[in-house]
C-alpha cells in the first residue's frame, strides 16, 4: 500500500486506517453498533469510545446472535518469540473486558510453530518464551474457569485435524499473493494460516454444533482470516467475526508499531521502573516544540506525541482527565517533560501491579488452571 506496508509480521510507514478499511474490505465501527454494545454491557470500554478498536467483520451478527441467546466465544492469541510489550497487552485487556461483560469463554492460542518457522530462533528457545508469555497472559486477570490456553505443538491432537481441512481448501497461490511468500520460504510458513484458522471452530467441533466466534486482534492479523473466511462455511462452520485494533505506536515515532524485536521501540512487561523512565525520556517521540518558549507560544501536538497516545490507548481511562491533558498540551500550558512524567508514572504503576500478579503464578498453576485439557 502506498506510504505504508502491513503484514502479520511487520508494519512499516504511517498507517492510513481509512485506506486500510477499503483495502482490507472491513467495516468501520459506527455509533449505532457502539450504542448496541453499551445497551448490553452498560458501558463502553475506552478503546471503543476512543476508536482504538475501529473496524470489524460481522460484529453486528455476533450481537444479533448474543441477543437471541446464542452465546459466542472469544479467540485471540500470542506469537511467543520474545518478551511481551504494552502493544500486546492492550488488545488482551480489551478481550478480558469482553469476557467479563458478555460472560463468555476464551480460547487463547500460543503459536509456537509460527514463531519457529518465521523467526531465526531454536525450537527450544521458542518453548521457553511460550512458558514465559503464558505467565504474563495469565496475570492479566482472565477468568481461569472460562479461559483455555492452546499451544500449537502441544495441542496438535486438537488443532491439526481441523487445520488439515483448511489446508486442503487454501491454495499456495492464494497464500503467496496474500503474504508475499516466495519459493524460498519454508513450507511451514505456507501451512501456518490453517493453524491460525483452527481455534475459531474448536467449540463447534467439541460440541458438535455451530458456536459463534469473535476475534479481537491487531488489524495486521486480518489477512490470515481474510484468506480462511470463505473456507469456514465450506467446512460447515460459521465465519468468525472480528474486531480490529489500531497499532500501538512505537516509542520512536508515529510510524510502524511497537515491536518485540526492537528494544528501543517498545516498553516490555519485564522493564523495571528505571528502564521505563529511561526509555520514555530517551526515545519517546514528542509532539512538543524545540524550545520551551516556542512550546508555550504555539503548543504541542498530542496527535503525534507517543506519551499522549499511550495515555489515550490504555493508561488514562477518565475521558475528562484525558481531555484536560490534551487541552493543556495543545495550549502550551503543559510541557513535553510534564507529559512524559505523567506517562512514566502511570505505566510504572501498571507494571508494578502486573509483576505482583505474575509472581503468584508458576508452571504448576499454568498446567492446572490455564492449559486446555481433554
Amino acid at each position: 500500500m502506498a506510504g505504508f506496508e502491513i503484514t502479520p509480521w511487520d508494519v512499516t510507514g504511517k498507517v492510513d486506517y481509512d485506506k486500510l478499511v477499503s483495502e482490507f474490505g472491513i467495516s468501520k465501527l459506527n455509533d449505532k453498533i457502539l450504542d448496541r454494545v453499551k445497551k448490553i454491557t452498560g458501558e463502553l470500554h475506552p478503546m471503543l469510545r476512543r476508536g482504538i478498536f475501529f473496524a470489524h467483520r460481522d460484529f453486528e451478527w455476533i450481537l444479533n446472535e448474543y441477543e437471541k441467546g446464542n452465546k459466542f466465544f472469544l479467540y485471540t492469541g500470542c506469537g511467543p518469540s520474545g518478551p511481551l510489550h504494552l502493544g500486546h497487552v492492550g488488545t488482551w485487556l480489551f478481550t478480558k473486558w469482553l469476557q467479563d461483560k458478555f460472560d463468555v469463554a476464551l480460547y487463547f492460542q500460543f503459536t509456537d510453530d509460527e514463531k519457529f518457522w518465521f523467526k531465526d530462533k531454536s525450537f527450544e528457545e521458542i518453548q521457553r518464551w511460550t512458558e514465559d508469555n503464558m505467565l504474563d497472559v495469565a496475570a492479566l486477570g482472565f477468568d481461569p474457569e472460562k479461559t483455555h490456553f492452546l499451544v500449537d505443538t502441544r495441542h496438535a491432537n486438537l488443532l491439526y485435524p481441523i487445520a488439515v481441512k483448511f489446508a486442503k481448501k487454501i491454495t499456495f497461490s492464494t497464500v503467496k499473493a496474500s503474504f508475499g511468500m516466495t519459493n524460498e520460504d519454508n513450507i511451514g510458513k505456507i501451512f501456518y494460516t490453517s493453524m491460525q484458522a483452527a481455534p475459531a471452530v474448536i467449540p463447534s467441533v467439541l460440541k458438535g454444533e455451530d458456536v459463534p466466534c469473535l476475534i479481537p486482534l491487531g488489524v495486521d492479523q486480518d489477512p490470515h482470516f481474510r484468506v480462511a473466511r470463505d473456507v469456514y462455511p465450506k467446512l460447515g462452520y460459521y465465519k468468525p467475526a472480528i474486531l480490529h485494533s489500531m497499532f500501538w505506536p512505537a516509542l520512536k515515532g508515529p510510524e510502524g508499531k511497537m515491536s518485540s524485536s526492537d528494544e528501543s521501540s517498545a516498553i516490555f512487561l519485564s522493564d523495571d521502573e528505571k528502564t521505563v523512565e529511561k526509555k520514555i525520556k530517551k526515545y519517546a517521540f514528542s509532539g512538543g516544540k524545540d524550545t520551551i518558549e516556542e512550546h508555550r507560544r504555539l503548543g504541542g501536538n498530542p496527535d503525534i506525541d507517543v506519551c499522549f497516545q499511550y495515555l489515550k490507548f490504555m493508561f488514562e481511562e477518565d475521558d475528562e482527565e484525558l481531555a484536560k491533558i490534551e487541552e493543556e498540551y495543545r495550549s502550551g500550558k503543559m510541557l513535553t517533560s510534564e507529559l512524559k512524567d505523567i506517562a512514566i508514572g502511570k505505566i510504572n504503576a501498571f507494571l508494578k501491579e502486573h509483576r505482583k500478579k505474575r509472581a503468584k503464578i508458576n508452571k504448576k498453576i499454568l498446567e492446572r488452571d490455564w492449559l486446555w485439557q481433554e
